[in-house]
């Protein structure tokens, strides 16, 4: 089975613990079990990951985006300590209400990603935890991919029976790349 070039990932709910009360600094950033390895194992296997993420609590004035630079900035450093990389992180900082083009489900932020790789998202498999995560999928032709860490758990029984479901991000790598979990 050949590897896709290209996966991905949303943020909180599938590579870290997610909070009602968002993710405000680096201390409340904390790895889910599995996911840094998971997207290590997507590295070594060739594969670009990406990061795609809304992150409302910067207009909703909870953190600035400096704090945001430094919560993935931790990311990054735990990602690599794991022996994987991110190609990119790409990020929404507006109010849901705002109307803007990137925020998920919208395309945005997901075209972008792909101008700036120069890998189409058509096809690429999209791990989220979240109906907009698979609407966002759906939206540019990519793979939607539910974890029922953060809260898939809580929306999974409402999907179509095309998602497909992981216990978390490292059982999802390890569909994608073939393995068993």
């Amino acid at each position: 089975m050949r590897p896709p070039p290209l996966v991905v990932l949303d943020r909180d709910g599938v590579i870290n613990e997610d909070s009602d009360d968002f993710i405000r600094s680096v201390e409340d950033w904390r790895p889910i079990p599995g996911s840094l390895e998971g997207i290590a194992l997507l590295h070594r296997a060739g594969v670009r990951v990406v990061v795609v993420t809304n992150q409302s609590g910067v207009a909703r004035g909870l953190y600035t985006e400096e704090v945001l630079a430094a919560i993935h900035a931790r990311m990054i450093a735990e990602v690599e300590a794991a022996g994987g990389a991110l190609a990119g992180i790409y990020y929404c900082p507006h109010h849901p209400d705002d109307g803007c083009e990137c925020r998920k489900p919208k395309p945005g932020l997901l075209r972008r990603a792909e101008r700036e790789l120069g890998l189409p998202v058509a096809g690429a498999p999209f791990v989220g935890d979240r109906l907009t995560d698979v609407e966002a999928a759906r939206a540019v032709g990519a793979r939607p991919m539910l974890v029922r860490t953060g809260y898939g758990a809580r929306v999974a029984t409402a999907l179509a029976p095309d998602v497909e479901v992981y216990a978390d991000l490292r059982a999802a790598v390890a569909a994608i790349l073939g393995l068993t979990s």
